[in-house]
């Protein structure tokens, strides 16, 4: 096995953990997770970086093939920085949530849970048509029309899809 499979398997697990620690309902467990997150993307950018080179400072005796690129190594300086402030971040989180309960669970919200349980709502089919009342517009121009009158056959009402082009 090369270096790179080895640290791609090592990447793939840090993943794997991390998602299995940011679904769970403890603050130190979610805060322990984006940690490996970020560690596994910091891995995953130094990977993608290519094998070490020279510095990229101009030397006449070297090729511009052997210089390292140094935007992933910016990448990830600025994917630590980022990860370290998030960390603080929930760290405050979790003492305080520690100091007021007890406890750093996230507890179930009733309102949430209220309104999952919900049937799903659509707005444009379960909105009711209401009549156009401007007298600026004819019968024809309508955009209802085509949904409020019944059809000849069957008496109920018709949809978009059986209305006719005479106008266009």
């Amino acid at each position: 096995m090369t270096i790179d499979a080895i640290l791609l398997i090592i990447m793939g697990a840090l993943f794997a953990g991390a998602v299995y620690m940011v679904m769970e309902r403890t603050l130190t467990r979610i805060m322990l997770g984006l940690v490996m997150f970020t560690n596994g993307a910091n891995l995953l950018i130094i990977i993608m970086a290519g094998p070490a080179g020279w510095p990229p400072i101009v030397r006449d005796s070297v090729s511009a093939d052997e210089y390292a690129d140094p935007l992933p190594q910016a990448l990830t300086l600025t994917s630590i920085v980022i990860s370290f402030a998030t960390t603080s971040f929930l760290l405050a989180m979790i003492y305080r949530s520690w100091v007021l309960a007890r406890r750093d669970e996230v507890s179930v919200d009733v309102e949430d849970v209220k309104v999952a349980e919900q049937p799903t709502y659509d707005a444009e089919d379960d909105a009711e048509l209401r009549e156009e009342e401007s007298e600026f517009i004819d019968d024809d121009q309508d955009p209802n029309m085509a949904y409020d009158a019944p059809s000849a056959e069957s008496g109920s009402t018709t949809t978009g899809d059986d209305r006719s082009c005479s106008s266009m």
